[in-house]
């Protein structure tokens, strides 16, 4: 990277020199108000700095950029030396915060100091930093709205609350409350004199339809969203105080708190809108939203990354398109890096409407025009997104109960006349889909019967799975993985496509025992983490243990296995006796009387 690319990089309009060649001398400026150069020199400096190659200011942000054809072990100390002297310079000059870059021309090597300290050393240096980014990216690193998860998280009930008060449905909140928050991103007009509802509505309307513009779906998007949210019921007996008023908690409660430009902010984003649909949940128990904290593990496992090209298959809301969306841009250099992954390497296909809706709006806050998110039975379309892209990551959470309507129609054929829903358990989706994509990772949610079974239409899949592609690792999750929603106990199946499971160089697969999140039950508020900061610290135990193939008693164990075989870490791994308990006993005896009532062997009295 020469000097006119670092300069057009940052941006030529923030440069500023005082002297030829684009160069600017701390000499000339300190003199100009005053002030000795000299002055601000360290004693033992190699020799009298003054000339920076390149300065770029906006306001309060001052980026300096020392070039070198290269950057050597045996001149990097006097390098730091030097662009030392110019950070102690502008602090003088102007007082500024400093970004302070070491670029080699020929190398395109770059060194970035930016934490604030002003120190130019070895421990302050940003290994993270692999390009040279735009003022604008910096200034919203440095300056931007910042993240803030404790308020958003009480904002956020309390915006349930209010909508719970103005009779928003419960089914529809994740959808109304995505589409103010991106309307008003876009600047809607609510809080004039003698508005109505019907003209805020018509905004947010709007402001869809401009979204969406180039969208191939556009039309069937903004007919679901205008059917079952803008133009719902619900939404059309708000009265207009009560539209602005919530308009006005996410305008100042909700916005403020969260940078979306950030990946903590995309994450916030995700917080916001999941939290609704726990309250789907309660009046929907088949709903099975992915909690956020798996599906990033689930990406983590999977190793999404900015070559991934993704596609779930039975994408709901659209949450494993978000994550694997967020992940794969945060491994970016640049801005063109991350607006491919958008166009380009997310891929989602649902089939209810109502879910579909979701993914839509969840895709749009998130910055997505969503144009590769299609509805209809991904057995039809699939072989569609598979000639436009090389599919190489699948994630997904099939229906575990799918009716005829929404299975493979011919499988539905080999089913008895009188079953009714899919016996496979959603594994006959998984199937279908590795089969299309071939190559690559398979990631999936299916219900713990999936597991276990030896038997039936469950066996078979297993069986087809294995003939053609390696079961690389089962991990056992909680069992209130769902709650509020759906009370299926899930594990979670890795796959490599393409690799008969008999051929693969790795024997054994990997099962983990991964039971304890570090989350809880809360009253109203569906699972939350016991204590801030506790679930990183288990994800992190959790990817360590399977990188390595760990076998650790009462987590985890690696083990052989075949299509009849138990693919769960309860049927091979040992018992860890030291962390057993009375309390576990006695839950084990509650639980297991409990089942022995649910299925008639005893009865309450």
């Amino acid at each position: 990277m020469d000097r006119y690319e670092i300069i057009n990089r940052i941006g030529a309009e923030f440069l500023k020199s005082n002297i030829e060649n684009g160069e600017f001398s701390y000499a000339k400026a300190l003199k100009n108000i005053g002030k000795n150069h000299i002055d601000y020199m360290s004693d033992d400096a190699k020799r009298k700095y003054k000339d920076i190659d390149l300065r770029f200011v906006e306001g309060n942000l001052t980026i300096l950029v020392e070039t070198k054809q290269h950057i050597t072990n045996g001149n990097l100390l006097g390098d730091m030396e030097q662009l030392q002297h110019y950070v102690y310079f502008e602090k003088e000059l102007t007082g500024n915060k400093v970004i302070a870059i070491l670029a080699a021309t020929q190398t395109n090597e770059i060194m970035v100091w930016q934490d604030g300290s002003d120190i130019i050393d070895d421990v302050h240096y940003d290994r993270s930093q692999r390009v040279i980014k735009s003022m604008e990216e910096y200034k919203n690193i440095h300056f931007g709205t910042r993240n803030d998860k404790i308020s958003l998280v009480e904002n956020t009930n309390e915006l349930n609350e209010l909508l719970h008060q103005y009779g928003i449905n419960e089914g529809i909140r994740s959808q109304f409350v995505g589409t103010c928050l991106l309307a008003l991103k876009y600047d809607l007009a609510y809080d004039y004199p003698r508005v109505t509802s019907g003209q805020i509505r018509e905004g947010i309307q709007e402001i869809l339809e401009d979204l969406l513009d180039g969208d191939l779906n556009k039309a069937r998007k903004l007919v679901i969203l205008k059917d079952n949210v803008i133009d719902s019921q619900d939404v059309r007996d708000l009265k207009v105080d009560e539209f602005q008023h919530i308009l006005r908690d996410i305008e100042n409660k909700i916005i403020p708190y969260i940078n979306e430009k950030s990946t903590m902010g995309q994450d916030l984003l995700n917080l916001f809108f999941t939290t609704f649909n726990k309250y789907v949940g309660k009046a929907d128990k088949n709903q099975a939203f992915t909690p956020d904290h798996i599906v990033h593990f689930m990406c983590n496992v999977i190793g999404i990354n900015r070559h991934s090209i993704v596609l779930d298959p039975c994408c709901g809301s659209g949450a494993f398109l978000v994550r694997a969306m967020t992940e794969a841009m945060d491994d970016c250099d640049t801005d063109e890096e991350r607006e491919n992954i958008k166009k380009n390497q997310i891929f989602g296909i649902e089939f209810e409407e109502k879910a579909y809706g979701l993914s839509t709006t969840n895709m749009l806050i998130h910055g997505d025009g969503n144009s590769n998110v299609l509805q209809g039975s991904c057995f039809d379309l699939l072989d569609d997104v598979v000639e436009k892209t090389k599919i190489n990551t699948i994630l997904m959470n099939p229906p575990y109960n799918a009716q005829r309507k929404h299975s493979n129609p011919k499988y539905v054929e080999t089913w008895k006349t009188t079953t009714k829903q899919d016996p496979s358990k959603g594994f006959h989706f998984v199937y279908e889909a590795a089969k299309k994509i071939k190559t690559g990772k398979l990631a999936v949610l299916l219900p713990t019967q999936c597991a276990i079974g030896n038997s039936g239409d469950v066996k078979l899949f297993k069986r087809k799975m294995l003939e053609e592609h390696t079961l690389d690792a089962v991990f056992s999750l909680p069992i209130d993985i769902f709650h509020p929603g759906a009370s299926a106990s899930a594990c979670c199946m890795i796959f490599n496509l393409g690799m008969r499971h008999e051929n693969s160089p790795i024997k054994e697969t990997f099962f983990g025992y991964f039971k304890d999140d570090g989350y809880e039950k809360r009253k109203n508020l569906g699972r939350m983490e016991r204590e801030d900061g506790l679930w990183r610290k288990i994800e992190e135990e959790w990817l360590t243990l399977y990188f390595n193939r760990e076998s650790k008693a009462g987590m985890s164990v690696t083990k052989k296995v075949k299509a009849n075989d138990e693919w769960l870490a309860e049927a091979y791994m040992q018992t860890d006796y030291d962390k057993l308990s009375y309390n576990d006993f006695q839950k084990n005896i509650n639980n297991y009387l409990s089942y022995l009532v649910k299925i008639g062997e005893i009865y309450e009295e």
